[in-house]
């Protein structure tokens, strides 16, 4: 078996930074066309919040007001919590770039919405505008122990005793 040995021209170094611009190129282009083509939240902060950012597994409480393109009305409410995984993408993502008590104008595209669903007022491939405003977030265990305050308060004011349900009070000793 014998091997044959064939002479390659060794590339120039002109070739070679046309060889690295050209891979930089590439490489722009194809981030360029995959930002371009991911649907994003329109974010606008009208008045500044503080402190930290409810994550997507947190309750928040937010006044809210919610418009089609048009300017039509289809959902508003002075207080209401929601779970931050229970919403539709693009209000979930905006949610969680807020910060308490601060105020927010919103634009959720079709993709970040209901997609080509209607639902209620909403006409499929809607984008959503919204008004935020952040007024208190907790985390789901505070919500929980919150709950469970309540529940047992109740109880109390029912006449039982926590952990009895329907149980008598006891009588008051003179």
């Amino acid at each position: 078996m014998s091997v044959t040995a064939v002479p390659l021209r060794p590339v120039s170094k002109g070739g070679l930074w046309l060889l690295w611009i050209g891979l930089a190129v590439l490489l722009a282009v194809g981030t360029a066309f995959a930002f371009s083509t991911t649907p994003r939240i329109g974010f606008e902060v009208v008045k500044a919040g503080t402190g930290p950012s409810p994550t997507i597994s947190d309750v928040v409480l937010v006044k809210y007001e919610g418009k089609l393109d048009d300017g039509t009305v289809f959902d508003s409410n002075e207080q209401a919590p929601m779970q931050v995984a229970q919403v539709v993408p693009g209000f979930s993502e905006a949610l969680t770039r807020m910060q308490k008590g601060g105020k927010y104008k919103i634009s959720i595209p079709p993709a970040l919405g209901y997609g080509d669903r209607a639902v209620g007022p909403i006409p499929a491939n809607s984008t959503l505008h919204f008004d935020v405003e952040l007024i208190d977030f907790r985390t789901e265990a505070e919500v929980r122990a919150m709950q469970q305050m309540m529940q047992q308060q109740q109880m109390m004011q029912q006449g039982g005793a926590p952990g009895a349900p329907g149980a008598p009070a006891p009588a008051p000793q003179q």
